[in-house]
């Protein structure tokens, strides 16, 4: 983000032809309470965003079809999409374009949509009248400040990804810090506390795409049964899903932390036998999910 920060401040620096962005936003807001998985010891918590198709490509797929009919109708128009692939300054867009506002967990917040909206946008060389911009209604709310469980938010309206479960989870390597272990409970893939709690979801009705309903296997998962997966078997499992980008490694590292969580003895044989695991980091983690559950006996 830091070394391609000159192109996030202004579209135009990113494409200089772009005269209009077309900011878009698909619903994914789920059916049922997602964080209700999080007092299941020996279960897996995956964020509701993941537990089906890549939102990527659901998203992009639409963008392309509207992109076409944009240049089947202007024929000189010039167009670029972008599905968070790219250094785009996707949420203050989004605002701009009246979409919703970028509330207190720094996620867009919409008052039709709630939390649960994947952001997409065409760049075009269409010169166009923008909408009016969406204000702030976050009011003196801090649900989403309040729940999360590792302290990520310094501020309002500031992240600190360092200690952020979405982070930690997802694009960070090696081990995960001892301290944010034991928050990140039974969470193995994002975290959805800060989106779950905003009370503007209340207006928000099912998403309607069937590429984002939840896969049965994805929704609270046996924590043995994800321990398990060899390369092979993890690419199988997550095939089209935005959870293969982190690898095998990288996600039983984070299953073996919510074993150490799960206060339940029967998972030790499950930790034990990946503590000779060939990639350091899941030894690592299999040793200390071990410890552990020696601990909780």
């Amino acid at each position: 983000m830091e070394a391609r920060a000159e192109q996030r401040a202004d579209p135009r620096a990113l494409w200089p032809e772009a005269r209009s962005v077309i900011a878009l936003g698909l619903s994914y807001a789920p059916e049922s309470d997602p964080l209700e998985s999080l007092g299941w010891q020996d279960r897996a918590t995956i964020s509701v965003y993941a537990r089906n198709r890549d939102y990527h490509d659901v998203v992009k797929k639409r963008l392309k079809a509207l992109a076409r009919w944009i240049v089947a109708q202007y024929g000189e128009a010039g167009v670029k999409v972008f599905v968070d692939t790219a250094p785009v300054m996707e949420k203050p867009l989004a605002q701009k374009a009246g979409l919703g506002w970028q509330g207190k967990h720094t996620n867009l917040v919409s008052r039709a949509h709630g939390s649960w909206l994947f952001l997409g946008e065409i760049y075009t060389t269409l010169d166009l009248q923008p909408d009016q911009p969406e204000i702030d209604h976050c009011g003196s709310c801090t649900r989403c400040l309040d729940i999360c469980p590792t302290r990520a938010f310094p501020a309002p309206y500031r992240l600190d990804a360092r200690r952020c479960i979405s982070y930690l989870t997802i694009e960070h390597h090696g081990p995960i810090p001892d301290e944010f272990r034991k928050p990140m409970g039974n969470r193995i893939y994002g975290c959805d506390d800060c989106l779950a709690v905003c009370p503007w979801n209340k207006f928000a009705g099912v998403h309607e795409e069937p590429a984002f309903a939840p896969r049965a296997e994805l929704t609270a998962p046996k924590l043995a049964d994800l321990a398990a997966l060899d390369d092979a078997a993890f690419r199988a499992l997550f095939s089209g899903s935005p959870i293969k980008r982190i690898g095998r490694n990288r996600f039983v590292r984070n299953v073996l932390i919510a074993i150490g969580n799960s206060a339940t003895p029967s998972l030790r044989p499950t930790a034990q036998a990946l503590c000779d695991d060939a990639d350091p980091v899941v030894a690592e983690a299999a040793a200390w999910a071990a410890q552990q559950l020696d601990h909780a006996a």
